[in-house]
């Protein structure tokens, strides 16, 4: 799933994954990235911090806390300060990629961390 409100970086983000034979879905906020989740199972979130509505932070949290779900969760922001990743860590997210972003190390982030939980199942 990515949860991005900008929908160009959204269309960068879909391009990007359909090449490597990705289903993808969207959702514009968090509340529609949570909502998404609880009629569908998916292997990662791909998630904007700053995001109308509902942010990723708020969102990580209630799907670590409420939902109880440990796909991994990557935050996606156009920098990153130090106080943003401990932050982006205690909500429960297990990686982050800078905007903008390397198509291949996009790529090996999600399969890395994909594989790391479906090994864990």
């Amino acid at each position: 799933m990515v949860a991005e409100d900008n929908l160009l970086n959204q269309k960068i983000v879909n391009f990007i994954l359909q090449k490597q034979h990705a289903t993808i879905a969207n959702a514009i906020n968090g509340q529609q990235a949570i909502d998404c989740l609880a009629q569908g199972d998916f292997d990662i979130i791909l998630m904007d911090l700053q995001m109308p509505e509902m942010d990723g932070y708020t969102a990580a949290k209630y799907i670590r806390n409420n939902m109880h779900l440990q796909l991994p969760i990557v935050a996606v922001t156009a920098s990153i300060s130090d106080a943003e990743l401990n932050e982006s860590i205690n909500c429960g997210m297990n990686a982050y990629i800078s905007k903008p972003f390397d198509p291949d190390s996009l790529c090996d982030t999600i399969l890395n961390l994909v594989k790391e939980t479906k090994c864990k199942i």
